[in-house]
């Protein structure tokens, strides 16, 4: 039986066995009835037209508390991956031909602060696994409120919304010398909030050449002024190394899946080269929430921050310094019209930054001759609107458009004189139109579309050979959504269900050339169509039984993703030059389908149970799909323990494994690289194990 139908026949099974029982209602919340931020609306996801995936702290703390990756790839359609510890890579509804490493296509905010920088790069593993309370993924373009970003957007919230004054401390460790402690201190009372948090870990590494060490120190405050007005504040700093192993061919993989990539010719090892990133970035914040009136509202977020960036690789020493400044600023009009409510947003969003970017031969992991030395000036605003009406018999309608601009300078320092080149891409009017009917009070249907634009970034202009992608073209997409949501049997049973399809022009994909050197080119178009669904099912909620919940839980995507029309021209070792046609092909890195399905109990003694299933289809691994990367099936467990004691200090004892029936498998695949070096190998069987000590009281009023 194939691993989607046994999910699927598995959750009717436990669906009946509890329909069977005199149970009352769930009393939790179903995740319909999450009031959620995306697209400005706050307001219950059952009442957005559009796709949008949250993941919590019930998800967060389903596993180790080292990483949120198995979390949110619980969201179908969402994908994370870790190419070696502290190396993510993230793409939603897509594939990684354009993510080499790091997240790209996708605008994240952090309390309505941009943490993607003016390049469209983000940096998402300058946070802690402490630093998320709730994450919101709009899926598929979001380009009408949040500008450019082809795979949508992330909204991360830090705070929890009930606050108690207190302390907290977690200490954790694990397989490969793997351990974690995060200390956070809560002051100040409901109108003046303060929380400072310190996390260090260490680890390494499954692989060799894969040691990390991440420190990561953030303070955030609120403060309400008065009826009126709250001000918010944000500030973190990160300093982060780890090791980079190097993608493996299928022999050295099939060998030795462990090993770092061995020397080739006259490349080093990466061993040799002592490949590893360090990375330091400091990022301020501050927000204002000011309400005029019962009517009009404004939040008004600046941000600054600064990277610090080395990169000794095979091939060149890479140096970063990456300053950035910007801010977004939203008015909101709500009026309630007899049984009509309108909410109109309208707003702006502008960044700025001043790159500067070295690179040096690498010799034996110091920096030695200088190759390129560019300073990149970006800079890139957008404005926009968007319209709700709420109106009589269920309907909702959504209809939002933005104008964007963005242009990049690139001043080469090594030549003589200096030489200075522009990209400037045109203007984009990326609309959204969404429509949703609440069919009963419990369940919506929903219609959109949405187009969307990405724009290269200053790596992907400028890529490690140092020559300046003049040709390289922005990405522009169209998609048409339909989706149903809701829960039934007393909201027992809560589902969320969507179908696309997508279709994408000048598609930016990486290519990787013997030297290992990363470069991109436009991919022709591109045809992406899907559909993704979760269905979970509370079939115990007896909070006076000893089994006080039980919960049955799938996430399955589909997705049929091919190019459309690409051919290309390279060369061979001869230099002789080769055309290639991929058109019909299927997308690399993308699998046609992965279902991730758990099954969650607590009992109230305490003790509870998080259990998880992973499938994952084959993916190819270039764009002749010539080869491929085999499926995989994987296990995790997590066992732990609370007790509260007096109401003001909490205990939780926990441990787990991962990969328990040792798996071997490939993640963070590198795409069309070159000689076939596209493998990185996963952890092996690996265990995890940690305690928690909270102490918490009610705030001073």
């Amino acid at each position: 039986m194939k691993p989607t139908l046994l999910c699927i026949v598995t959750l009717l099974l436990f669906s009946l066995q509890g329909m069977s029982q005199d149970e009352p209602a769930d009393s939790s919340k179903t995740l319909g009835e999450v009031t959620i931020k995306a697209y400005e609306q706050n307001r219950k996801l059952i009442e957005v037209a559009a796709p949008v995936g949250i993941t919590g702290q019930s998800q967060l703390k389903r596993f180790s508390n080292t990483s949120i990756l198995p979390a949110l790839n619980i969201i179908p359609g969402v994908r994370m991956e870790e190419r070696s510890p502290g190396s993510y890579r993230l793409n939603v509804r897509g594939s990684s031909l354009r993510s080499p490493f790091g997240v790209r296509d996708v605008k994240i905010y952090i309390n309505d602060i941009p943490l993607t920088d003016p390049s469209g790069n983000t940096y998402l593993n300058q946070l802690s696994y402490y630093n998320f309370n709730s994450i919101e993924i709009i899926k598929g373009p979001a380009s009408s409120l949040y500008g450019a970003g082809i795979g949508g957007a992330m909204l991360i919230h830090t705070l929890p919304a009930s606050w108690y004054q207190g302390a907290s401390l977690d200490y954790s460790m694990g397989s490969f010398n793997n351990y974690n402690i995060n200390v956070n201190v809560k002051t100040g009372k409901e109108d003046h909030r303060n929380s400072f948090n310190y996390s260090h870990l260490a680890s390494d590494g499954y692989r060799v050449q894969t040691r990390t060490r991440k420190d990561i120190a953030t303070w955030e405050s609120q403060l309400k002024v008065n009826d009126k007005q709250s001000l918010r504040a944000f500030m973190s700093y990160s300093d982060l190394y780890y090791q980079t192993p190097g993608a493996l061919t299928l022999a050295q993989y099939n060998a030795d899946p462990r090993q770092a990539r061995p020397k080739a010719g006259t490349q080093p090892s990466a061993v040799d080269a002592k490949a590893a990133i360090f990375q330091k970035i400091f990022i301020a914040g501050f927000s204002s929430e000011y309400n005029f009136n019962e009517h009009w509202q404004n939040t008004t977020s600046l941000y600054g921050s600064y990277t610090d960036f080395r990169n000794p690789g095979i091939r060149v020493y890479e140096y970063r310094k990456e300053p950035h400044f910007g801010g977004r600023s939203v008015f909101t009009f709500i009026k309630q019209v007899g049984e009509m409510a309108l909410q109109l947003n309208a707003g702006v969003e502008a960044q700025k930054g001043f790159f500067n970017t070295k690179d040096y031969t690498n010799k034996s992991g110091v920096s030695d001759s200088l190759l390129t030395d560019d300073n990149i000036n970006l800079w890139q605003y957008l404005i926009f609107t968007q319209v709700d009406l709420k109106l009589p018999h269920g309907f909702i309608i959504t209809a939002g458009i933005s104008f964007n601009k963005s242009e990049m300078q690139f001043v080469n320092l090594v030549s003589r004189p200096s030489k200075t080149q522009e990209r400037k891409f045109e203007s984009k009017f990326p609309p959204h139109l969404g429509i949703l009917k609440r069919i009963t009070k419990d369940i919506s249907i929903y219609a959109s579309a949405a187009r969307g634009f990405s724009t290269p970034t200053s790596s992907e202009l400028r890529p490690a050979g140092g020559l300046f992608g003049i040709n390289l073209q922005p990405q522009d997409g169209m998609d048409y959504e339909l989706g149903l949501r809701g829960n039934l049997f007393g909201g027992k049973l809560y589902f969320d269900a969507s179908g696309f399809f997508f279709h994408l022009d000048n598609t930016i994909v990486q290519r990787i050339d013997n030297s290992g050197n990363y470069y991109y080119v436009n991919a022709g178009s591109t045809k992406q169509n899907g559909a993704e669904y979760y269905i979970s099912y509370q079939f115990v909620d007896h909070p006076d039984h000893f089994i006080t919940s039980a919960k049955l839980w799938i996430s399955h995507a589909f997705h049929d993703f091919h190019y459309d029309e690409f051919i290309q021209q390279t060369k061979d070792g001869a230099g002789n030059i080769i055309t290639l046609d991929s058109s019909g092909n299927k997308l690399p890195g993308v699998p046609r389908n992965t279902v991730i399905s758990g099954l969650d109990i607590s009992c109230k003694a305490g003790l509870y149970l998080n259990l998880t299933y992973n499938y994952t289809d084959p993916v190819y691994l270039n764009d002749g799909n010539t080869e491929h990367a085999s499926p995989f099936n994987l296990i995790g467990l997590r066992l732990g323990y609370r007790k509260n004691f007096k109401k003001k200090v909490a205990m939780e004892l926990f441990a787990g494994g991962d990969n328990l029936t040792d798996v071997k498998y490939s993640l963070g695949n590198d795409i069309n690289a070159a000689v076939g070096r596209y493998y990185n190998a996963a952890p092996g069987r690996n265990y995890y194990a940690g305690v928690s000590l909270q102490w918490m009281k009610a705030p001073k009023n």
